[in-house]
């Protein structure tokens, strides 16, 4: 899905040499995190937004690791499959980004402790005749790319279609264009709330919970130790089930 050309390269390598230059280390009085604000209740734009225009249960959580650090917070926003390229090169600290903590992202990023639990489910029509995840065997899929649930599909052998964002693939299921999209719990919650026509399949024998963290750099424990640290204070007083309760309204 990606192209490559020589000219693209000579852009891309000259955009992560500036990139590494602009990102602040650990000591700096700066976290600037990368997110991919398609993803509600987590992350989204809006016109009043918690840090400037960006707003959602991550975006509250980020502000508040910035006021417990004393650190001022930066939100820049990307597609999902780009946020642990711009980590690693580093044009950002860390990502927040409602992203699932799992062995084979582990090998090449830090993740905070978990501060969410979630699973995939299914969203189909309501008259859909899925109600089980292999009922979506033959059925039109629509996944996230680079989403927890592209690889749950991928791991049911099922061939599906990813989109870059949420809201153009639940277009395609309202426009009758595919059969289900598989997404996170809390974010097709969202999306059916909006979508009336639209109702939630849950397979918990098909999809296991699921856990969020925030990921840093391989090695910056000075970052990670600040983070879970702001993350264990919200855990523990219930701000973060607040937030979730606020934003999943």
């Amino acid at each position: 899905m990606k192209k490559v050309t020589a000219v693209l390269l000579s852009v891309a390598s000259s955009a992560l040499i500036l990139a590494g230059c602009g990102a602040k280390g650990s000591g700096s009085n700066e976290i600037k995190f990368g997110t991919n604000a398609e993803f509600p209740p987590f992350e989204f734009i809006s016109a009043e937004g918690v840090i400037d225009e960006y707003d959602g249960i991550d975006m509250a959580l980020a502000k508040d690791i910035g006021e417990q650090t004393g650190k001022e917070i930066k939100i820049e926003n990307m597609e999902f499959d780009s946020l642990l390229i711009a980590l690693s090169n580093g044009q950002i600290d860390a990502v927040i980004s409602g992203m699932t903590i799992t062995e084979e992202r582990a090998k090449s990023v830090d993740f905070s402790i978990p501060y969410y639990e979630a699973t995939q489910v299914m969203i189909v029509p309501k008259d859909s005749d899925i109600t089980k995840a292999a009922d979506m065997e033959d059925k039109k899929i629509c996944v996230i790319q680079g989403y927890t649930g592209e690889l749950c599909v991928q791991e049911l052998g099922f061939e599906y279609e990813a989109f870059k964002k949420g809201t153009e693939a639940i277009l395609e299921l309202n426009n009758g264009k595919c059969d289900v999209v598989v997404l996170d719990s809390a974010t097709a919650q969202k999306y059916v709330k909006d979508n009336p026509e639209l109702k939630i399949v849950s397979d918990s024998e098909a999809f296991e919970a699921e856990q969020y963290g925030i990921a840093v750099k391989k090695g910056n424990q000075e970052l990670l130790d600040e983070i879970n640290k702001a993350i264990e204070t919200r855990l523990k007083d219930g701000t973060i089930s607040e937030w979730s309760a606020k934003y999943t309204e």
